[in-house]
């Protein structure tokens, strides 16, 4: 829960820092790294940092299926401090739609697995190079080599989920590697050493990677878009994938029976409508806001009465 709040808020700080970049140079969403500069960006980096920690310690002692839908709360903090400080206006079926997620969250958590016990990184690594698991990090690869190279640069800058896919994609692999090193070193900490292992520091290795990618595409995400729908979109598609990647190498699901198993899908889809009305709320409020002329229109031989509104949208008259 400590995780979530500062990572929603963290959103935001990020989200400010980059608009005062964008201001005075290249925005990040179009390949500009003026942020780097930014103060309050970086603030919302600490702030970030100190949120994945939590969920780092988290990660030692639970299962990524218990874990990861608290991040719920996260969608909550950023939707009401976007409300308040970036003026992204969250209309009541927003809220009903970040409620929901909460609910779906619940729901999963109360049917969660128990976490298994691991003796030693070289039993990870077993479970990171079984067939099953090793045909999702190529599927997942592959996925985002084609956004990074075809989808990025044609719908980058228009569809959300290009940005919000490679970081969830990069996302779920970061997370099984951060498992890995947590029990590696909780191990070190018991007094039996996983350091001279070559395969602790190749998770490492493959932590750091796909924690600078997500980074890249996300400022890129919140850059672009209302940081309103980055949340709870991130969160979803984050959640999802980090579920499966952990249920196939982990097994999570092992030993649960089938009424658990359909408990917890019910609540992933649960989240995912809660994100779907948040999402669509904010759509229709964009397109009733965006390319709209209204004009007030009295007829001079008649009464005040009379008045009629015309109102034109983009598509009423032609481009220039």
């Amino acid at each position: 829960m400590a995780s979530s709040a500062f990572i929603g808020a963290s959103f935001i700080l990020k989200k400010k820092g980059l608009k005062r970049a964008g201001a005075a140079g290249t925005r990040a969403g179009v390949g500009g790294y003026t942020y780097l500069l930014e103060p309050l960006w970086w603030a919302g980096m600490i702030t970030m940092i100190g949120g994945e920690v939590a969920n780092f310690v988290a990660y030692v002692y639970a299962p990524a299926v218990l874990v990861t839908p608290l991040g719920a709360l996260s969608i909550i903090v950023s939707a009401v401090l976007a409300h308040f400080l970036l003026k992204e206006r969250i209309q009541k079926m927003g809220i009903v739609g970040c409620v929901t997620c909460i609910v779906g969250s619940v729901v999963i958590v109360i049917h969660a697995p128990q976490e298994h016990t691991l003796n030693s990184v070289q039993e990870i690594w077993v479970l990171a190079t079984q067939p099953a698991f090793l045909v999702y990090v190529a599927a997942t690869l592959s996925l985002v080599l084609t956004l990074v190279l075809h989808f990025e640069p044609h719908y980058g800058q228009t569809n959300i989920l290009v940005y919000l896919g490679i970081c969830s994609l990069m996302g779920s692999l970061t997370v099984v590697s951060i498992k890995a090193i947590g029990i590696a070193m909780k191990l070190t900490l018991e007094g039996v050493s996983q350091i001279a292992y070559p395969q602790t520091w190749f998770f490492l290795t493959v932590a750091v990677i796909c924690v600078v990618t997500q980074l890249n595409y996300l400022n890129k995400a919140l850059d672009t878009f209302n940081a309103a729908i980055v949340a709870p979109v991130y969160y979803v598609m984050f959640t999802t994938l980090t579920i499966i990647a952990s249920v196939i190498m982990f097994k999570d699901w092992s030993g649960q029976d089938a009424s658990s198993i359909a408990s917890e899908i019910c609540g992933f889809i649960t989240v995912l409508s809660g994100t779907i009305i948040l999402h669509a709320t904010k759509n229709e409020e964009s397109s009733t806001q965006a390319g709209t002329v209204t004009w007030y229109i009295r007829d001079s031989m008649k009464g005040s009465e009379d008045e009629r509104l015309l109102t034109l949208h983009n598509s009423d008259y032609p481009e220039p």
